[in-house]
């Protein structure tokens, strides 16, 4: 009986432990859909830091798993969005061209012009963010354009790697 205890003690602890990470430290996803191409494929697994969001707030160019504002039928629980405007911010869609704060945002992580109609001005409203897809041809995201600004607390975690393929693993 003795050595059964010293084994189920320390695998009680590893437990624990694993489980108390998972729920606030980090978590793994696994992107679906094409709403953020060409930053993150479907079927790619991200590493997603949850504390982050728990000691600071969210900064414009994260990428963020968040609970869906508009959930659809049979869809997922979290999508993942790019922050694109923060709390004060001011967003405008003109001619395929995202501006915040009056500025044209240099957008790197995108290989189109935005091809939806003109947006905004809009302000972000205190506690809020502005989240959009990087995928910009039309229909492509279902965003902060449809279903309005999403409160901070909605955000799951910054996602941090993509860890599945290897051959797509890097730093986000």
């Amino acid at each position: 009986m003795k050595k059964l205890l010293d084994w189920i003690k320390p695998l009680a602890a590893a437990i624990v432990i694993a489980v108390a990470l998972k729920l606030f430290v980090f978590d793994l996803t696994i992107v679906g859909g094409i709403s953020m191409e060409p930053t993150l494929r479907s079927g790619e697994r991200l590493f997603v830091n949850k504390i982050g969001y728990r000691l600071g707030g969210p900064d414009r160019g994260d990428i963020a798993v968040l609970a869906d504002p508009a959930p659809t039928p049979g869809g997922s629980k979290y999508i993942v969005k790019r922050v694109v405007g923060i709390a004060g911010d001011t967003i405008e869609i003109r001619g395929g061209v995202l501006y915040v704060n009056g500025e044209r945002l240099a957008e790197p992580y995108t290989d189109v012009a935005i091809a939806s109609p003109d947006f905004g001005p809009f302000k972000v409203e205190p506690g809020k963010v502005f989240v959009m897809g990087d995928n910009r041809r039309s229909g492509a995201s279902r965003d902060s354009r449809s279903f309005g600004t999403v409160p901070e607390g909605r955000l799951r975690g910054k996602a941090e790697f993509i860890l599945w393929p290897v051959a797509r693993w890097k730093k986000l």
